[in-house]
């Protein structure tokens, strides 16, 4: 290097010279190199502390998806009863509860699967072996075939019914079951007021007629107040008294058959709704024992009920309750 070639400068005293100072550095690059150690090891600690704080909430929210996942794993077609335990109000709670809807659901349709199978075979059992003990011991007699074609066509056409009010209520909980429209109630009720004449031979009385309109299916209703209809006939002899009628009762509308029949007992005013019930009187006629069971699905799938008022001895008065839905017009 070479001289500086400006000459030095003077000091107040008019001495010249130069003023050197010097700075050691390694004392400061200790303590940075200190403050860096000490930043990255805290922010190692935090970012383990920030995961693990991630690791356990993210835990905690999944926990109900891996109970869906566990659940699903678990069901099988003979076991359909695992549900999944809900808490919270967040939206993982909510799809928890969902699934918990969805397996009642497919719970319920398989239920009803087994029943309508386990129905069918039990019912449709006693028709077939007495169809099979008729042809395995009929002659060659003319009179005696012509019997026993008589015998096997009666039961086949009992078999037949079974199978067709099975399938009806098989079909109670599908969305196409109804088909509800805008109906005059004068009308459906003067139609099923011919409809149930044709059935024996009564002395039929139209106490009562609904005005107005509503919204209901019109078929099922007829099919259900005909099905009472049919049922008072079955339990009274020719000549006997029917009443059928409707009305307008607030929020509902009445359809209603009465009889002065044997009656019921109390005891069985809910049991003779239950699928292939017979009760009372009803025991030696050949009735499904499905007419009392149909015509409840067909109330229920309206929102509404079928009322009973009976006592032995004093004949019966089975009442339809299906609900407006709306204002009355």
């Amino acid at each position: 290097m070479g001289e500086d070639p400006r000459p030095p400068p003077a000091g107040r005293d008019g001495a010249e010279g130069w003023f050197v100072t010097g700075y050691f550095t390694e004392r400061g690059a200790a303590e940075i190199a200190d403050t860096t150690r000490t930043v990255a090891l805290v922010s190692l600690v935090g970012l383990l502390a920030a995961s693990t704080a991630a690791w356990w909430v993210a835990g905690s929210i999944l926990t109900p998806v891996r109970l869906v996942r566990q659940a699903a794993a678990e069901i099988t077609e003979e076991d359909l009863t695992r549900r999944i335990e809900v808490s919270g109000r967040d939206d993982i709670a909510a799809l928890a509860e969902q699934f918990n809807h969805m397996l009642d659901r497919l719970e319920g349709a398989f239920l009803d699967q087994r029943r309508f199978l386990d129905d069918a075979g039990h019912e449709l059992r006693t028709p077939i072996t007495i169809v099979r003990g008729h042809l395995e011991l009929m002659g060659d007699d003319p009179g005696e075939r012509r019997e026993v074609v008589r015998l096997v066509t009666d039961e086949l056409d009992r078999m037949a019914r079974i199978v067709e009010e099975l399938l009806l209520l098989a079909k109670v909980q599908r969305p196409d079951f109804l088909r509800a429209e805008e109906v005059s109630l004068a009308e459906l009720t003067s139609d099923i007021d011919a409809k149930a004449r044709q059935l024996g031979d009564r002395d039929w009385r139209l106490e009562s007629v609904a005005e107005g309109t509503a919204a209901l299916d019109p078929q099922r209703v007829t099919q259900a107040v005909v099905q009472l209809a049919a049922n008072a006939v079955r339990h009274t002899g020719p000549g006997a008294t029917l009443r059928v009628g409707s009305s307008v009762s607030g929020p509902d509308v009445l359809f209603w058959v009465s009889d002065h029949g044997p009656g019921i007992p109390p005891e069985e005013h809910g049991r003779i709704f239950e699928r292939f019930a017979r009760g009372g009187s009803a025991r030696a006629d050949r009735g499904s024992g499905l007419g009392l069971a149909i015509v409840r699905a067909i109330a229920e799938a309206h929102h509404g009920r079928v009322d009973l008022r009976s006592a032995p001895g004093a004949g019966s008065t089975f009442t339809l309750v299906i609900p407006l839905g709306r204002e009355h017009v």
